[in-house]
């Protein structure tokens, strides 16, 4: 009785209380409502606006709101009258904050942080536009708890943002220069007028801002004072203030280029970084650490630089907080995946390798993956290890980390040393266990093929990836070990699964999903990892395999196929990630070839059984529906075209075992071809009795130096310095000691990246490679399986560029109108910009140079005359030939009567012929006394009875400096550098837009007029195209330089662009500039637009 009067006079009172509170809650709305009134005034159609300059009614709103805002409980926050108020708080607010007086800042910035905090995020995203504008304008004020409390109200906006309305707000920020503004506040902090706490909090809405908008971080990373201020706030001691710091990094970090800029700044931010990792600190400052330092290791480049800085301390934090976890904690920690997610690269190699082998990873991962694994070691035998893993995998403990492991084991097994024993750091026990696990994962996987769920499907990748890497890990420990493990685990149902593998994969294909492509990444990659196994490869062979894979890489490439890890793999991914900009991520071994990759790999270790290269074409196509020839073309397409290097590695590993070694590029084919041409050759191998070979010192120099003799540069070169003419050097080979073909056959790899040669070859080429240090090709002959993450040799003579190459130049490019100050070269005496290049190479990429090399032919050159005294200046040659090897006397007689024909009538006349002079007189009998005689060139006296002889060409290139910079490196690579994208060139103005625009149209041209061929052609026409986005305001400009440079089609796609802005060109009077035939295409265009149902701007 007594119970149930207590239960009903507490009732009596919460209702009591709730009456009261509502009662408080309606005096409030009335009073805002009549304080409101003041200031509001309707406008019809645009709703209330606030108009009152009065201070006093300022701040009876702003009270009034505040106190509304304050009676807000649970219980009324979702009372029609707080939604229905929010509209007239926030236009109050917006009007009064447009007065920016002293005044009321500090009690209005507190209204608009209380606003934020309360009102709920989906209420007051309609509002968020009216209220941003004012509140970044007040981060500018005097008024320090003004601006900190405006940028605390900043903060809480962004942090709830809708995604849907950000880019409006950004517009709002990048009109009002919040950006910059933020920047100046925090750059005041070396004169100390404000404390500590101010800085911190715009560092923070800075921070917060980056994270959100990629457009934000250039202006930032690129302000070199704010990076030294942030560098000095940093050495605060305060661990606060290290955090605030350390998060502006991380969101500065998410841009490549912003991340490259701090890794220029190691002395500061590394240091701290690391000292933030120590568990010594709070969780939060911890992952805040991990994260910087994941974001700076985005890519092999970023984690090579930060490894070789602070491998130990990094690897041992990580190290550290995986050993820490315990089973007592209900969820996983956020710090336990931060350290993870970090681990992560050991995907590249490198010394943090050897750091987390020596701190016990392998007992780490096991503990991560099994519960109690120390109840594991009474297992000896290998049936009880197997069946005490798969009960301990039955518990799914902390599953949603078993990704995270699989990887770092893979990354691990796949950069492991040959001698690697886990008994030097670890415990073969643990490692025994942890390859159990993985190949018990991946059987899973076999077994559930086609019947588990996406998120299955996930980890599956991860586990079968982990056991590919280990069948294949150079380490011969892990290697043997999971091939063992993994046969007897297949050993009951090996072969069904293998058959179930291969009809899945054998299954029509035509327009597959992502996740459908996922599926067939696992299913190639389980084939792969039985192709590791020899007792199934037979049986895989039997099955068609051959033909299956065959069939698939066809499919990959006639489909364009593709697929990138990173946008499947879930535990890869965060919400962070996705806001990344201008990082580079070319270099990944799979690239965005996985599906190519994979059935490559898997199509390489079937080679295998085929020892004999002569049996191998009659087995593989006699399953395979092409013939040798097309599948090699296949091949070497691939090897050329495809970016990744995974399977560009294995498809030459495949044409290995098809007696075609080597790595086939572009510029392998280019420079191939030179081998056979023998005109501009200067060195001669003898072999006694055998033809001579003619090969060229600077390809040689490039490509395999110890093949060059000791003397080639002494012999090239006097002892003043200057370059001798070009003779060749002869250099005789001991025929006991060398193989002629063998030789030739190296030359072959050499100048083009491959050669085929039969079996009864191999043997003795593989001694001279080794001996002349070719490593790449001694790794192919020996049918030796390519490391994983190792780069793809390619052609590439950019070091005949250097210094080292310009004593074997023959040829010196200028620029046209160059004009660059204090340029100097120290090989030369030329005083504008130049390049000292080689004939041989000019010639082996564009027929233009060919002919002209080889014909004599001089076409806008400038050549100067040296001996003994001096040398004369440049001269230019217009158009003109000279005597060579291929204008023979009689047709230069020729050519020369044809020049004289109009004074022959009168004088007789005879042609002497020395180095590149024609003396003419009446008789032959003058000539000889002239010749004993001073010769005068261009006022030059040249002594009578010395030799000269003409210098290197001096070409001059009808293009400016930086597209000859640009065309030289593709001579030299067959690659331009790459162009300025993301925040670099978006932060250019339309001026140096235009610049960077304008090398690739003249290249466009160039490409054309040197006969350079397509590719060239097409690939700067990409550049420009892919541009055109951003430089609408140079369309016209843009068309002009195009048109002036005769490139039709490009000027027709630029027409084309132009064609939705043709009203407002020609209404803005722009389009004058333009010619009537450019103004005619681009009304055409603008026609054909809107009768297929576009419009134009206007």
């Amino acid at each position: 009785m007594m119970k149930k009067k207590s239960q009903s006079s507490s009732k009596q009172g919460s209702e009591k209380n709730r009456g009261n509170s509502d009662h408080t809650f309606t005096l409030h709305h009335q009073r805002l409502y009549h304080a409101l009134s003041l200031g509001l005034r309707s406008y019809g159609d645009k709703g209330r606006k606030w108009h009152s300059s009065d201070i006093e009614i300022h701040r009876l709103v702003l009270r009034s709101i505040y106190a509304f805002l304050d009676c807000i409980s649970a219980e009324t926050l979702k009372h029609p009258l707080v939604k229905e108020s929010i509209g007239d708080m926030v236009g109050a607010l917006e009007g009064i904050l447009q007065f920016r007086n002293e005044a009321t800042l500090s009690l209005l910035s507190d209204v608009a942080v209380k606003m934020v905090n309360i009102v709920p995020t989906l209420v007051m995203q309609s509002y968020v536009l009216d209220l941003v504008r004012p509140l970044t304008t007040l981060l500018t004020s005097h008024h320090l708890h003004a601006a900190v409390s405006c940028a605390t109200a900043l903060e809480l906006i962004i942090s709830n943002l809708n995604s849907k309305i950000e880019g409006e707000v950004w517009k709002i920020m990048k009109k009002t220069n919040t950006v910059i503004h933020i920047v100046n506040n925090i750059q005041g902090f070396s004169n100390g007028t404000a404390p500590i706490e101010y800085y911190l909090k715009m560092v923070s809405l800075l921070s917060k801002i980056l994270r959100r908008w990629q457009p934000s971080r250039f202006l930032v990373w690129n302000d070199a004072k704010l990076m030294e201020v942030l560098g000095v706030i940093s050495l605060d001691p305060d661990i606060s203030v290290k955090f605030a710091v350390l998060q502006l990094y991380s969101a500065l970090a998410l841009c490549g280029n912003g991340a490259q800029k701090l890794l220029e700044n190691e002395e500061t931010v590394l240091p701290m970084m690391v000292q933030c990792m120590d568990r010594s600190n709070s969780v939060s400052v911890q992952l805040e650490g991990f994260e910087l330092a994941r974001c700076l290791a985005m890519n092999e480049q970023g984690c090579s630089k930060v490894m070789a800085l602070c491998c130990v301390p990094i690897t041992k934090a990580i190290v550290e907080v995986m050993r820490s976890w315990g089973s007592l904690s209900g969820r996983i920690p956020l710090l336990l995946t931060g350290a993870c997610r970090l681990a992560l690269i050991t995907r590249w190699s490198g010394e943090h390798h050897k750091y987390f082998w020596k701190l016990g990873i392998d007992k780490i991962l096991l503990k991560l993956l099994l519960n109690d694994f120390h109840k594991l070691y009474s297992s000896e035998h290998c049936i009880e290890k197997i069946a005490a893993a798969e009960l301990g995998l039955r518990e799914n403990y902390l599953l949603v980390l078993r990704p995270f492991v699989w990887d770092i084991l893979g990354g691990l097994a796949a950069h492991c040393l040959e001698d690697f024993n886990p008994n030097m750091h670890g415990d073969e026990f643990c490692m025994d266990f942890l390859i159990i696990c993985a190949c018990l994962a991946f059987v899973d996987s076999i077994r559930q093929l086609g019947q588990s769920d996406i998120s299955h499907t996930f980890q599956y990748e991860s586990a079968t990836r982990t056991v590919l890497m280990m069948i294949y890990s150079p380490s011969s420990y892990i290697r043997s070990r999971t091939i063992f493990f993994l046969y007897e685990i297949l050993k009951p149902n090996g072969k069904e699964y293998l058959k179930r593998l291969l009809d899945k994969l054998s299954q029509p294909r035509n327009k597959l999903g992502m996740l459908d492509i996922l599926q067939s990444v696992i299913d190639l990659m389980s084939l792969t990892c039985y192709s590791g196994l020899s007792q199934y490869r037979d049986y895989i062979i039997r099955l068609q395999g051959i033909n299956t894979l065959v069939a698939f890489v066809r499919w990959c490439l006639t489909n364009n196929v593709h697929m990138r890890r990173a946008s499947v793999a879930p535990h890869l991914c965060s919400s962070v990630l996705e806001k990344t900009c201008c990082w580079d991520h070319s270099e990944d071994w799979d690239g965005n070839d996985m599906p190519l990759l994979f059935s490559l790999w898997g199509l390489s270790e079937l080679m295998h059984q085929f020892t004999c290269v002569k049996t191998l074409p009659d087995v593989v196509f006699g399953q395979v529906d092409c013939n040798e020839t097309e599948f090699v073309g296949l091949l070497q397409g691939i090897c050329s075209d495809t970016s990744a290097p995974g399977p560009r590695w294995y498809a030459a590993y495949i044409l290995s075992y098809m007696g075609r070694y080597g790595f086939p590029s572009k510029m392998g084919k280019r420079i191939g071809k030179v081998l056979d041409d023998k005109e501009f050759a200067d060195l001669v191998f003898i072999v006694t009795d055998e033809e001579p070979l003619a090969v060229h010192c600077i390809i040689l120099k490039v490509r395999c130096p110890p093949l060059l003799p000791r003397s080639v540069d002494e012999f090239f070169v006097r002892q003043d310095g200057e370059k001798r003419e070009r003779p060749r050097k002869e250099v005789r080979l001991k025929s006991d000691k060398v193989d002629r073909k063998a030789l030739l056959k190296l030359l072959e790899f050499v100048y083009s990246g491959h050669l085929q040669v039969g079996e009864e070859v191999v043997d003795k080429l593989r001694g001279i490679a080794r001996h002349c240090d070719l490593k790449h090709l001694l790794q192919i002959l020996s049918k030796e399986n390519p490391k994983w993450g190792t780069p793809f040799p390619t052609v590439d003579l950019s070091f005949a560029l250097e210094p080292a190459g310009h004593h074997l130049s023959d040829v010196t490019l200028v620029a046209e109108g160059s004009d660059i100050a204090d340029w100097t070269c120290h090989t030369c005496s030329v005083s504008i910009p130049h390049m000292h290049v080689h004939r041989v190479i000019l010639s082996s990429s564009s027929t233009y140079f060919q002919g002209m090399f080889c014909s004599g032919m001089q076409e806008r050159c400038l050549t100067t005359i040296r001996s003994p005294a001096e040398e004369i200046s440049e001269f230019p040659i217009t158009v003109g030939l000279h005597q060579g090897s291929a204008l023979n006397p009689c047709l230069f007689a020729l050519v020369m009567d044809e020049l004289t024909r109009q004074f022959q009538e009168d004088i007789s006349w005879c042609i002497m012929f020395v180095d590149g002079i024609v003396l003419v007189d009446e008789t032959a009998r003058v000539v000889p006394t002239m010749c004993m005689k001073k010769v005068m060139i261009q006022d030059q006296e040249i002594p009578k009875n010395d030799h000269f002889s003409c210098s290197e060409t001096i070409i001059k290139a009808p293009v400016g400096w930086e597209a000859l910079v640009k065309v030289v490196k593709w001579f030299y690579s067959a690659e331009l550098p790459k162009p300025i994208s993301g925040c670099l060139w978006d932060n250019l103005d339309a001026k140096e837009k235009l610049t960077e625009m304008f090398p690739y149209v003249e290249l466009c041209w160039l490409a054309e007029y040197w006969c350079l061929g397509d590719d060239l052609h097409e690939y700067c026409t990409r550049v420009v195209i892919s541009h055109l986005d951003s430089t609408q305001g140079l369309s016209v400009k843009l068309i002009q330089i195009v048109a002036s440079f005769h490139q039709k089609k490009l000027v027709e796609v630029v027409a084309n662009y132009m064609a939705p802005l043709y009203n407002h060109l020609r209404k803005s009077g722009e389009l004058d500039e333009l010619d009537d035939e450019l103004v005619d295409m681009i009304r055409t265009a603008s026609v054909r637009l809107f009768q297929e149902g576009g419009h134009s701007h206007t």
